[in-house]
C-alpha cells in the first residue's frame, strides 16, 4: 500500500504551541500519530552517532493511505490550515509526498530519542539504548500506531503529577491510555493496579504490548476498548485522563462514579485558553483543585474529589 506524507511547516512566535495546534488538526483527520521536527532537538552525543541533525524549520508530518478519498483529506486538511492562520496567525506551508508503507512505518522512528521526564523517570524508546542511573525509573515504549510518547508536555505533565500523587497500593484508571505510557509509569512508581480504555482498538494493542515489555505483570493490569469511563465497573484512588479540555469536562459528571472519596483526578490536555474552563468545571463537581502546572502553553491540574454527589 501506498501513504501519502503530508507535512507542514509554518512560522510562528507561539513555538511549540504551534506545533500542537496543527497536530490536532492531523487528529482530527483520525490519524493516529505525528511525526514532529524540533529544530530545538540537541540528542546527547552519548546517545550514537546515528543521531539526527535537527531540522531546519519547525514542522509537523501526519501520514494516511493513498487512496481514493485521499484527495479530500487533503482539501479539509488544507482548509484547517487555512483557518488555523486567521483566527491563531499561524501561517502554514503544506508538501505532499508519497512512501510505501514500510518507509511510513519506519520513518518516524529517528526523531525519537530518551528523555529524562522528571528526576528520577526516563521515557526510552524500545529500540534505543540507555545505561539507568541508579534512582532511575526506566518507562520502555513503542508508541506504533497509538497516542503518547511521553516526551510531549500533556504527558510529561501527567508524569509530574502521578509521581506527587499516587501512593504505593493505589488502583490507578487511565481514560485515553494511549500507547499505555501512563499506566507503565503508574505501576512503576507502586501502584497496586492499573488499568487502561481507550476508543481505539489498536491502542488497546499497543499498550497491552507496552505493559508486558515493561515486565507488568498481566495479573496487575486491565484494558478495556470504549468510551471515557463507560464499562469501567471499579473504582479507583487515581484517575488520569490526558485528554482536551472539551471531553475532560464531558468526562467530569461520570467519573466520580469511579473514583473514591478523597480520590486524585489528574487532567491534562488542556491549553491555557481552557484552563478557567476546566477550573470551574471540576469545582462544579464537587472537586478541591490542589495542583496546577504549566508547560509550553499547557496546563495540568491534581483534583481530589471532596464532596459525595
Amino acid at each position: 500500500m501506498k501513504w501519502i506524507a503530508a507535512k507542514v511547516t509554518f512560522d510562528s512566535p507561539v513555538g511549540s504551541l504551534a506545533t500542537d495546534l496543527v497536530a490536532d488538526i492531523f487528529y482530527d483527520l483520525d490519524l493516529k500519530g505525528v511525526v514532529v521536527d524540533d529544530p530545538d532537538v540537541d540528542p546527547e552525543q552519548d546517545w550514537g552517532d546515528d543521531a539526527v541533525s535537527p531540522p531546519e524549520t519547525p514542522g509537523v508530518t501526519g501520514y494516511f493511505a493513498d487512496t481514493q478519498g485521499s484527495g479530500d483529506k487533503c482539501k479539509t486538511l488544507e482548509a484547517s490550515l487555512q483557518r488555523l492562520a486567521r483566527v491563531a496567525r499561524i501561517n502554514t506551508r503544506v508538501e505532499y509526498t508519497r512512501i510505501d508503507e514500510q518507509d511510513w512505518a519506519e520513518a518516524w522512528k529517528e526523531y525519537f530519542w530518551p528523555e529524562k521526564i522528571t528526576d528520577t523517570i526516563v521515557v526510552k524508546p524500545t529500540w534505543r539504548d540507555y545505561t539507568a542511573g541508579p534512582q532511575e525509573i526506566i518507562l520502555e515504549i513503542d508508541p506504533g500506531m497509538a497516542f503518547g510518547t511521553g516526551t510531549h508536555a500533556t504527558t510529561a505533565l501527567c508524569i509530574h503529577m502521578i509521581q506527587a500523587h499516587l501512593k504505593p497500593g493505589d488502583a490507578f484508571l487511565d481514560v485515553g491510555t494511549g500507547s499505555g505510557i501512563l499506566m507503565i509509569a503508574a505501576a512503576k512508581l507502586g501502584a497496586g493496579t492499573v488499568c487502561g480504555v481507550d476508543n481505539d482498538e489498536v491502542a488497546v494493542a499497543v499498550a497491552e504490548k507496552n505493559l508486558l515489555a515493561n515486565q507488568i505483570d498481566r495479573k496487575e493490569f486491565t484494558l478495556s476498548f470504549g468510551n471515557l469511563v463507560d464499562g469501567v465497573n471499579r473504582t479507583v484512588d487515581v484517575v488520569a485522563a490526558n485528554i482536551l479540555a472539551e471531553v475532560i469536562l464531558e468526562l467530569l459528571p461520570d467519573v466520580t462514579a469511579v473514583l473514591k472519596q478523597n480520590g486524585i483526578l489528574i487532567c491534562s490536555g488542556i491549553i491555557t485558553a481552557k484552563k478557567a474552563a476546566v477550573f470551574s468545571g471540576l469545582q462544579e463537581q464537587g472537586f478541591t483543585v490542589v495542583e496546577v502546572l504549566e508547560k509550553e502553553g499547557w496546563v495540568a491540574m491534581a483534583a481530589r474529589r471532596t464532596e459525595v454527589g
